[in-house]
């Protein structure tokens, strides 16, 4: 099972059928995905399972409905084991953001922690797991599939947020 999230609401992909009420299930071979995203960024559906009967193949077909983006992100950990997080649009997050044409994804994970952070001399130390996540630009929807890296950095200057 994958869980995609709609702004904070999740959105299950799924090969069973569970026996719960408080969601809504829709077949991913026939939903009109966009309209059920709508619905949950406009808060008509709070949780929603999509059904495929296949568990290896129903991320594939989620992608076959929406477009993909892939992004990488650090968990960072200084010196003193304090995390490194980013304050944006009112919420604190992990740095991360989108992967450029040939670039690999761990490379992308470090270019985006210190271009957000200003933050320098980070060392992965490990791939955690990927996280799924709907959003909008440009008034198209997509997935964003990122990648998370736990890093490490000796790094002791000052913090420089990125502008935009």
């Amino acid at each position: 099972m994958y869980k995609v999230f709609v702004n904070d609401k999740p959105l299950f992909l799924t090969n069973e059928v569970a026996k719960e009420t408080d969601f809504q299930l829709f077949l991913l071979e026939s939903v009109d995905i966009e309209q059920l995203i709508v619905k949950m960024f406009n808060n008509k559906i709070k949780k929603a399972y999509l059904y495929y009967p296949d568990e290896k193949e129903i991320l594939k077909k989620v992608k076959e409905k929406i477009p993909v983006c892939k992004a990488g992100g650090g968990l960072v950990y200084n010196t003193k084991g304090e995390v490194l997080f980013i304050y944006r649009n009112g919420k604190w997050d992990l740095p991360k953001g989108g992967k450029e044409k040939g670039e690999e994804i761990d490379y992308t994970a470090m270019r985006e922690v210190e271009e957000e952070t200003g933050v320098g001399k980070l060392k992965i130390q490990d791939k955690l797991q990927k996280t799924y996540h709907v959003f909008k630009r440009n008034g198209k929807y997509k997935l964003k599939i990122t990648h998370w890296y736990s890093m490490t950095t000796t790094f002791d200057g000052v913090l420089i947020p990125q502008a935009n």
